[in-house]
């Protein structure tokens, strides 16, 4: 069987973001994809409404993209020390979470949601750390976390 093309309607990890037209097997599409209202068929009616929204909407992106760069500059040298229990070795109690890392963004005055903040390396032990906040499409920003004991 062919591959199907479809329309993602929301971002989909690993797969792409939200209006991108891609082509998947016909199980993934069909069973997951559509019944979850991640996608939709690509037909060539939905095809001509999203370059019409996509036109609109380019306005409304710019802008985004310039707030996007706007936090990312703000975002420059920024390090975050986060308090963690540890056990003799070092070695952290439970886990260091992306929420505990936007929580202490909030604190320093920068609102980032924890869906965007993704660990290079899971923190298991007392040490520094780096963390990726993706602002946009096309922005991310790496920051630094550190760990220290309680």
């Amino acid at each position: 069987m062919a591959n199907m093309k479809l329309i993602l309607t929301q971002d989909v990890r690993s797969l792409g973001h939200k209006d991108d037209v891609v082509t998947v097997r016909p199980g993934y599409g069909r069973n997951y994809l559509i019944p979850q209202g991640m996608a939709k068929m690509a037909t060539e009616s939905a095809l001509k409404m999203l370059a019409e929204d996509i036109k609109q909407r380019s306005f409304k992106q710019d802008k985004i993209r310039k707030d996007a760069d706007a936090m990312a500059q703000r975002l420059e040298g920024v390090k975050v020390t986060l308090k963690a229990k540890t056990g003799t070795s070092g070695k952290i109690f439970g886990a260091v979470t992306t929420l505990q890392v936007a929580n202490a963004l909030k604190d320093m005055g920068y609102e980032v949601d924890r869906r965007k903040i993704v660990f290079s390396e899971e923190p298991k032990m007392i040490g520094e750390y780096k963390a990726t906040i993706s602002l946009h499409k096309e922005v991310s920003k790496e920051i630094d976390i550190e760990v220290v004991p309680e």
